[in-house]
């Protein structure tokens, strides 16, 4: 039983950190993604190549950990199975179209209004988690999907004060509603990873799970590399850059941390969903909401309607639902249960699950 404890403990550990990847990447991601576009970027299948082009930074941990096995005298290269392999490829084109979605609302839309709307995908992620893994609900996480998709709806009741100068009304909408899109799209590939995990019909391990994320990105990035070309992204990148009002250097640095911090997204997402379900890695993801509003405003200097603070204070509230529910969960197993443990599937993960130790059929 205490090394039960211990390996929970662990894992524990492990989520956390993978929970702050998750939520430096949902918080800044989007900042560098506006300010890209506020200084002079145009080029919106470029954005959402960057999304994904970071997907090189997977090698490293995964060396560390071929290494590791190479010392216990497995040689395998890789772990991925054709089955999961193709899986994971269709996930990656999926993920193309919707970073392309994305970045054409981010491109439209002020931060603090494209992260209200994408405050949706926690309903998206519940509905299809429900659908695609069979996730539990108890009331108060249920209270916090509806809180969260009201709040949503709110924000869009009210539209014109928030439009951009020099933006028409139909250009607001098209980026509102492919936002609200992406959202839902993005809930879609959440729990259909956490399906493909279940599915693998291999022992599954966290190396297992970057090597999917690496296919992932990989065909993702592949989706937007192919609309780039057609665009002619390559060619106008270096004269964007000369023209970029922070200057050719500040240009490719924004770029270049785009990339990593929008990386990181995937990267901690991919983490969370391991250690505990698709729908705590949605929480994480809408839980960075209220930073990324105030930094928007602080930043850019967006304006903050009412509608806005009505929203952000349902989305408050359903974050606070949630991780209520959540400890109230977790406090009553633990009182009820003799120290064996069960696996809690509402959110954080519970103290046996050696998910990375069973062949998942």
């Amino acid at each position: 039983m205490e090394e039960d404890k211990t390996t929970a403990a662990m894992k524990r550990g492990y989520l956390i950190i993978n929970c702050i990847i998750l939520a430096v990447g949902s918080c800044g991601g989007p900042l560098l993604m506006r300010l890209y576009f506020l200084r002079g970027g145009k080029r919106i299948w470029f954005s959402s190549w960057l999304q994904t082009g970071g997907w090189p930074i997977t090698l490293i941990p995964l060396l560390v950990s071929y290494t590791r096995r190479r010392r216990t005298g497995d040689h395998a290269l890789v772990l991925i199975r054709p089955r999961v392999f193709f899986a994971a490829a269709a996930l990656g084109v999926a993920a193309g179209l919707d970073d392309y979605m994305y970045a054409h609302g981010v491109a439209r839309l002020p931060v603090s209004t494209s992260s209200l709307i994408l405050a949706t995908q926690l309903a998206f992620t519940a509905a299809f988690a429900f659908v695609l893994v069979r996730q539990r609900f108890t009331a108060y996480s249920v209270n916090a999907v509806v809180l969260l998709t009201l709040g949503a709806v709110v924000l869009g009741l009210h539209t014109d004060g928030d439009r951009p100068e020099g933006e028409t009304n139909r250009e607001y909408l098209i980026g509102f509603f492919l936002t609200l899109i992406a959202a839902a799209l993005h809930g879609l590939i959440l729990p259909a990873i956490e399906l493909t995990y279940k599915r693998a019909m291999q022992p599954l391990t966290f190396t297992l799970a970057l090597e999917i994320q690496l296919v992932l990105c990989f065909f993702a990035s592949a989706f937007c590399t192919v609309g780039m070309i057609v665009n002619y992204d390559f060619q106008a990148i270096p004269r964007e850059a000369k023209e970029y009002e922070l200057g050719e250097t500040r240009y490719y640095v924004v770029v270049f941390c785009s990339a990593i911090l929008l990386q990181g997204v995937f990267l901690g997402a991919i983490g969370v969903i391991y250690y505990s379900s698709s729908l705590f890695s949605g929480i994480v993801i809408s839980i960075m909401l209220p930073v990324t509003e105030l930094l928007a405003v602080i930043f850019f200097h967006e304006r903050f309607q009412a509608e806005k603070g009505i929203s952000l204070f349902l989305s408050i509230w359903g974050f606070i639902s949630y991780f209520y529910g959540d400890f109230k969960h977790n406090t009553y197993t633990n009182t009820n249960k003799d120290g064996a443990g069960t696996v809690n599937k509402t959110g954080l993960i519970a103290e046996t699950e050696m998910v990375d130790q069973t062949c998942i059929p």
